[in-house]
């Protein structure tokens, strides 16, 4: 029965990324936003929904109490890594697979400036957060000015995007799939979709990724469970790598159809906007489990293997500014490497702690 449910969740999710990638698009031409604007913010904030829930709901409303504490800061730092190393390995996997039909093959059309400012802001906001996890419980309160500062980077950034200006080449779309259920509207303009139509669309698209989401990772907890997969595991790589598919889709539809600023800043704009706002929660009402220590130094360990992701695939495209597909690659082979150490902590060899 859980296989099943997996199958039927995934359906759910890719229905809801294809409605949802063209919805957000025409969402983002109403509003007159810049392309960076829709995938980084917009597109960005409304897939990061699912994966942002679980942490939020486990320090929240958790009833395991430290357990509870441990498995939503596991899916907080869970979820950067994930965006920056395998999200990254399956655009780039996307990208290749694609490139027969693509005009610039392996090479990614990119806004190269959207994608390093994005980056700048995550380095910025990831690097305070996880500092904050090294300060000593006497100066607890510390954390709360790290809290407020997250917030006003995240805000900054917000309106960074939104000020950008519109670019040339940015009014391909697809028609918008709900537009013939409204005939009234499909009669006075065949072409231009009215803005509640785009806005049910998307919701009706969030409502399916984020139902679909969370239908997904309680089938694959069950089946961890049953597998008598450990808690750590779970939070760590399992509960993330089922919540992010949102962000993986969309940027497989938009890497198709050559759309990659939207691709990328997709998965980059939830980088950021996961390092900034589900870390305040933990860091202000899980204070106490957001500290590294030998308990928790595996799942800190995941921050610096995003920031060495970063690192290799954006460190070269901010020097040459470009991107090629193949360059995210470097995503699933630190991908890799984590899962070694954690099978090494499931195993009791672990080297760290």
């Amino acid at each position: 029965m859980d296989i099943v449910l997996l199958v039927i969740a995934f359906f759910v999710i890719l229905a809801g990324a294809e409605l949802f990638t063209n919805g957000i698009e025409w969402f983002g031409r109403k509003l007159e936003l810049a392309e960076g604007a829709v995938g980084s913010v917009l597109a960005a904030v409304g897939t990061a929904l699912p994966e942002t829930m679980i942490p939020i709901i486990a320090i929240l409303f958790g009833s395991g109490g430290e357990n509870s504490a441990e498995v939503g800061i596991g899916a907080v730092l869970g979820a950067p890594f994930m965006l920056s190393t395998l999200a990254m390995f399956v655009t780039g996997v996307g990208v290749i697979a694609y490139r027969s039909r693509r005009a610039t093959g392996t090479a990614m059309t990119v806004n190269t400036h959207v994608l390093v400012h994005d980056i700048k802001y995550f380095v910025v906001a990831y690097a305070l957060a996880i500092a904050s996890a090294f300060f000593p419980e006497s100066v607890a309160w510390a954390k709360w000015i790290v809290a407020v500062a997250l917030i006003v980077i995240y805000a900054v950034y917000v309106k960074g995007h939104f000020d950008a200006e519109r670019e040339a080449g940015e009014d391909d779309l697809a028609p918008l799939r709900f537009h013939r259920l409204d005939r009234p509207g499909h009669q006075s303009d065949p072409e231009v979709p009215r803005l509640r139509v785009v806005s049910v669309q998307v919701i009706v698209a969030l409502a399916c990724i984020v139902g679909g989401a969370y239908l997904f990772v309680g089938a694959v907890s069950e089946l961890a469970h049953s597998l008598g997969v450990s808690e750590l595991l779970l939070a760590l790589v399992i509960a993330p790598l089922a919540t992010e598919l949102p962000e993986k889709f969309n940027s497989l539809i938009w890497v198709r159809q050559g759309k990659d600023t939207l691709a990328m800043g997709n998965i980059t704009g939830a980088m950021v906007f996961q390092s900034a706002i589900p870390t305040i929660v933990a860091i202000v009402l899980a204070s106490s489990a957001w500290h590294i220590s030998g308990d928790t130094a595996l799942a800190f360990l995941s921050a610096l293997i995003a920031f060495a992701a970063v690192a290799a695939i954006f460190g070269p495209m901010a020097r040459r500014h470009t991107l090629d597909g193949r360059s995210l690659l470097v995503g699933g082979a630190l991908y890799l490497v984590y899962l070694v150490l954690v099978g090494a902590e499931l195993l009791g060899v672990s080297p760290i702690g």
